[in-house]
């Protein structure tokens, strides 16, 4: 293991420019944002210690590491691989750490990040099978959720579009528990653009709309959800404008079988995410030996 890191004064320049960070201009300026908690910081320092990935192209994802006695002697592992990964590691009093943290109880590591997202045309280049789209979620903790399920379904991509919040909220940092660091992202795009290209790759793209003509059994039944897919999801109140909506291929429901009037955004996304997934590894899927894609055209 390496060294004690240095301690840092809460007066120190280097607390100040992570504090900043807590407003969306500053980080919108920095190009950096804040990473809270052992998973979350031990993702972001995996990104520049493994070889080929994000960190590696253009340098560490995680840049500096606040870190209390405490923490540090609780997660050695953390700390050392920061540094491994090129981070500069401070040793901080729990009080520093507290005008930093975003949390009721923060728990003794606070990352500094560089932003992580791509355009979108290297996405699509990528030549991604499952997408998620998010367009007019404004609930951070949602949208980090949102980021965490396409992650567990083996999406290959996140596209949060100009009407969404920022994935950069301490918030959606948090919600997303670390899949922030494992899948490529795209922002600020406007969901027409998204979608055009999208479907101008391959991609069939379907609205998520609990008024959606089809219905999500319907469509595997028919054996349709095995292609590619991109899933727009709405805003959690109103769902999707129609304009929004408009632009898929179709409006795909979640069919209620119970007495619930509805399904949260998370939940609805989990659901047609993991549907897209199970059917792509099915036998004819996109994702199985039996894929012809030109057969799906």
């Amino acid at each position: 293991m390496g060294t004690t890191p240095d301690p840092i004064s809460p007066r120190s320049a280097r607390v100040a420019a992570a504090r900043r960070l807590v407003r969306r201009n500053f980080r919108a300026k920095d190009r950096r944002f804040l990473a809270e908690g052992p998973q979350a910081v031990r993702e972001a320092a995996a990104q520049g210690a493994a070889s080929g990935e994000r960190g590696s192209r253009e340098g560490p994802v995680l840049l500096e590491l606040f870190a209390t006695a405490e923490a540090a002697e609780r997660h050695p592992e953390i700390v050392e691989q920061a540094r491994v990964g090129g981070a500069r590691v401070h040793l901080a009093e729990a009080p520093t750490l507290d005008g930093i943290a975003q949390t009721v109880s923060p728990q003794g590591l606070i990352g500094v990040c560089r932003f992580v997202d791509r355009p979108l045309d290297e996405l699509i280049a990528a030549r991604p099978r499952l997408v998620a789209v998010l367009a007019h979620v404004r609930d951070p903790g949602n949208a980090g959720t949102v980021l965490r399920c396409a992650d567990a379904a083996g999406a290959d991509a996140v596209v949060l579009t100009d009407a969404s919040v920022d994935v950069y909220n301490p918030k959606a940092v948090r919600a997303s528990a670390g899949s922030l660091f494992h899948l490529p992202v795209a922002v600020g795009v406007s969901a027409a653009t998204a979608a055009e290209k999208l479907r101008a790759a391959g991609v069939r793209v379907l609205a998520a709309d609990g008024t959606g003509e089809r219905d999500l059994d319907g469509e595997l039944d028919a054996g349709t959800m095995g292609r590619p897919t991109a899933w727009v999801f709405g805003n959690e109140a109103w769902g999707l404008p129609e304009e929004t909506r408009a632009l898929a291929d179709a409006a795909v429901r979640v069919p209620l079988h119970g007495r619930a009037e509805s399904l949260n955004l998370a939940t609805a996304a989990a659901v047609c995410l993991y549907a897209s997934a199970r059917a792509q590894r099915s036998p004819g899927g996109c994702r199985a030996g039996t894929w012809h894609e030109e057969a799906q055209a």
